[in-house]
């Protein structure tokens, strides 16, 4: 098989800060509390994962555990202090509700710039344009500036833009949260064509019914360590247990 995404012996640390000005280090200082004001949080340790083309898989686990680190250093939001993270193809994906976006353009503009960032053509936008408007049901405010859009129209844009660029790699951060039940299962509808198309998928949700229908393996992570990496209904059970 192809390898889609190639993550290996990944490490990254971020630095977390117990003060937030002068004044508050100097109240620090006069209550005897010595040494540094700030700490390291390790994230990812060593973190090495392979996902082959047409698998689609849950990256699971509690607040803190380091999913959403992780799925960003496969869309290459983030870079790691040590290893490496490859992929293959187009990567595409939803990671930050209006990540893309600029406020003051309108949800149009909006369109053409976002793909582009996705690694769309401008001919190739103009020929998709229609259908995204339509997928993101906000016709009507397609050419309001974003600023004024809620979250939930944030997110049918968003989506529309990143399910018409034709990923080989589809990357979800719990964004589908977002949005109103039936667009919720809309979405769900078009990641199930995605993966039967042969579409890579890697999904980070705390929603374990909804990725036990849409994936096929888990991989359960803890402070940034991956536990289990398995069937998706095991490692679901695995963490449910805990």
């Amino acid at each position: 098989m192809t390898t889609a995404i190639e993550i290996r012996n990944v490490n990254k640390q971020f630095v977390l800060r117990h003060t937030r000005s002068m004044k508050e280090a100097f109240v620090w200082l006069m209550k005897g509390r010595k040494g540094d004001l700030s700490e390291r949080f390790h994230a990812l340790s060593d973190v090495s994962l392979t996902v082959e083309q047409g698998e689609s898989v849950a990256l699971l686990g509690f607040n803190g555990s380091g999913k959403s680190t992780l799925l960003k250093h496969m869309s290459g939001v983030m870079r790691p202090d040590s290893g490496s993270v490859r992929t293959r193809g187009r990567v595409a994906g939803l990671i930050e509700v209006g990540a893309g976006f600029h406020p003051d353009l309108s949800g149009r503009d909006n369109v053409y710039l976002n793909g582009a960032i996705l690694g769309m053509d401008r001919d190739e936008i103009e020929a998709k344009f229609d259908s995204i408007v339509e997928f993101s049901e906000i016709g009507q405010f397609i050419d309001t500036e974003v600023k004024f859009y809620s979250s939930g129209m944030y997110l049918r844009l968003a989506f529309a833009v990143a399910v018409h660029t034709d990923p080989e790699v589809f990357l979800i951060d719990e964004i589908l949260a977002v949005g109103d039940e039936p667009f919720q299962k809309k979405c769900i509808a078009r990641i199930r064509e995605l993966a039967a198309e042969g579409k890579t998928l890697v999904v980070v949700s705390h929603d374990l019914d909804m990725v036990a229908k849409i994936c096929e393996r888990g991989v359960l992570l803890d402070h940034g360590n991956v536990l289990m990496d398995g069937p998706v209904r095991d490692v679901i059970e695995r963490l449910r247990s805990n």
